[in-house]
């Protein structure tokens, strides 16, 4: 494997992720939404160390999840403002990049063996979400953990059609 890397718009902050991601989520939830500007996230996730930030320091941004009530610390440039990675209270052990800020973003792959669609319930009128992939109303797990059943479309699924 060879290194990838990303940065912010303005270059200040750089990082570099050094194994394929463990999973890829796209969250379809209004704090994605929101933080992307669009209609979902797009989150290749990663064990903390395989990821670096390798120049510039970004600040912190602490924000309570509604659904599972623990923080989520969302790490950006302070220069241009962009949202690189998030780090979470929930699990210590990996950090979730906003997958569009890697110098090269269609490196790591996206498919029903390595990646699920959650918060379907939210998410915008007109996404269309692939056949295949595990998806998920909300979270794919519980508070506590236990895991959801997913539904899994047998073909493609626009939101809002029926």
């Amino acid at each position: 494997m060879t290194t990838e890397n990303g940065r912010c718009l303005c270059g200040m902050v750089s990082y570099a992720v050094s194994t394929e991601p463990m999973r890829v989520t796209f969250c379809h939830c209004r704090f994605c939404q929101r933080g992307t500007g669009g209609a979902y996230l797009v989150e290749p996730i990663f064990d903390k160390d395989a990821f670096a930030v390798t120049s510039g320091k970004p600040r912190t941004y602490d924000h309570r999840s509604e659904g599972s009530g623990k923080i989520v610390h969302i790490h950006f440039c302070e220069n241009c403002g962009t949202k690189l990675f998030m780090t979470f209270e929930r699990f210590p052990a990996v950090a979730g990049v906003f997958g569009g800020t890697f110098d090269n973003p269609n490196w790591f792959e996206r498919s029903p063996e390595n990646a699920k669609h959650i918060f379907l319930d939210v998410a915008q009128v007109g996404t269309v979400i692939p056949a295949g992939f595990n998806t998920f109303g909300e979270h794919a797990a519980t508070n506590d953990g236990s895991p959801i059943e997913p539904l899994v479309f047998e073909c493609h699924h626009v939101i809002g059609e029926a």
